[in-house]
């Protein structure tokens, strides 16, 4: 049976999507299977007392210059030329981690988080806007009248804040976090250990 990585989610994350694009190559190596799992960052936090990186590292002289430096290193190691911040830097997730939510129920999972990924950190678009979200999956080719109703259906609520409070139960206080079995891996330099554990 083929190993699995569960991936802590959630579209506000840079980091996010730069694992969403380097795990790709890692579930080919690995024949290892992804399941995403949906947790709202935000709640995440305060379940958790954490704070942003821009937040908590704010006044530490060197810190988020040297951070972006690592991105950097990032996306030229894994040739992620099509990622820029998005300029409307942080987006509140809730409507589009419940759209998420809306989609696995779909079976349209990954053309939903492709579609947000691009938009979010290729294209700058402003993903908190529920008619730049409905363009921007209209575009995609999906039912975007009916991913946006399901966003305000209360099983769709109720699953991503059980979800949530999973993922700090587990030992989560960040994204994106990574298990294998029980073994928790924060950050995308986490990477290479759960390629690891994954060939173990």
């Amino acid at each position: 049976m083929a190993a699995t990585v569960e991936f802590l989610f959630d579209f506000g994350s840079p980091n996010a999507y730069l694992s969403w694009k380097a795990l790709g190559p890692i579930l080919a190596r690995t024949g290892a299977k992804v399941e995403v799992r949906p947790v709202l960052l935000g709640g995440l936090f305060k379940l958790t007392n954490n704070r942003s990186p821009m937040e908590a590292f704010g006044e530490v002289k060197g810190k988020l210059a040297y951070e972006n430096l690592e991105t950097k290193r990032f996306v030229a190691r894994h040739g992620l030329a099509a990622f820029q911040m998005n300029p409307h830097f942080p987006v509140n997730t809730l409507l589009i981690m419940r759209g998420l939510v809306a989609a696995r129920r779909a079976g349209v999972t990954e053309a939903y988080m492709e579609a947000v990924l691009a938009a979010m950190w290729e294209q700058g678009r402003k993903m908190d806007d529920p008619a730049v979200v409905a363009e921007v999956l209209s575009a995609a080719g999906l039912d975007a009248q009916g991913l946006l109703e399901a966003t305000q259906d209360p099983a769709v609520k109720a699953e991503l804040m059980a979800a949530t409070e999973a993922a700090a139960a587990r030992g989560a206080f960040g994204i994106p976090t990574f298990f294998v079995g029980e073994e928790m891996f924060f950050g995308k330099d986490r990477l290479g250990q759960v390629e690891e554990a994954l060939s173990a």
